[in-house]
């Protein structure tokens, strides 16, 4: 049983107001246990809306929960997605302001660019290979703007997939030139290593990550198309942001990436 169309809409203008304010609210699903998976993209929906409608552009897609030990945690058996806005790209160089988020952290990522439009329904592991034009690295910002991160799925789905920004580094490689489910990353604070993982971690591999976003977005009546930016899902665990903090992210073969926080 899905929750009526009025009470999506409130839950989208609570959590609108509290990414504005930097204040956390509780769990939907804590009043509206009734809340399932269609609501709570539907509920994403309506503040990518008025986003759109505000004039912000859709620069692609991220994949949330996108290892095994995420999705065991959760209670889920396929991962999630949401939307990367023109808005929310951040750039190496330019410090952030960590006070303007609720409780922010950083995940690893091998990210990639499309240089053709995907099959949906039917999308493979080798649709996505003749699609992607570059390989990048990158970190994604993540936050979530329910209380001390206490998300159920549909909470997290509600919320943009928990997602916040997004940063590339400035290498490119070619897919045909790195094996993208096989690369080694690192992750320093302030010059420290404080995560490590292999892009294997992300289903298997990336690409599968990226083909389950071509179908499962497919459903909704969207395509992932040339010039989007796809992240697949973290490469490490994710690590909290603290004002001041310096990160730089290493991946073997792909180059790297760094982004500073106030």
């Amino acid at each position: 049983m899905t929750v009526a169309d009025d009470v999506r809409r409130r839950i989208a203008d609570d959590l609108a107001r509290a990414e504005e304010s930097a204040t956390a609210i509780d769990p939907p699903t804590s009043a509206h246990p009734d809340l399932d998976v269609v609501d709570a993209y539907e509920i994403q929906l309506i503040n990518i809306r008025r986003r759109l409608d505000a004039g912000a552009r859709i620069a692609g897609h991220k994949v949330g929960l996108a290892s095994e030990a995420m999705q065991q945690m959760m209670g889920v058996d396929e991962p999630d997605y949401g939307h990367l806005l023109d808005t929310m790209q951040y750039h190496q160089g330019t410090p952030i302001d960590a006070s303007a988020f609720c409780f922010p952290r950083v995940e690893v990522e091998v990210g990639f660019l499309l240089g053709e439009d995907l099959p949906g329904a039917n999308c493979t592991n080798g649709d996505v290979v003749d699609a992607v034009e570059w390989v990048v690295p990158s970190i994604e910002l993540i936050d979530s703007r329910i209380r001390d991160w206490r998300i159920t799925l549909c909470d997290t789905i509600a919320d943009n997939a928990s997602s916040l920004g997004w940063v590339l580094g400035d290498e490119r490689v070619g897919i045909e030139d790195i094996d993208v489910g096989d690369i080694d990353a690192v992750l320093h604070r302030n010059g420290e290593v404080v995560a490590k993982g292999n892009s294997s971690a992300v289903l298997g591999n990336p690409l599968t990550a990226v083909a389950w976003l071509a179908r499962k977005v497919d459903s909704f009546g969207v395509r992932l198309k040339a010039g989007d930016v796809i992240l697949p899902g973290t490469a490490t665990r994710a690590i909290d942001i603290r004002p001041g903090d310096d990160f730089h992210a290493e991946f073997t073969g792909l180059g790297s990436v760094s982004l500073q926080f106030r």
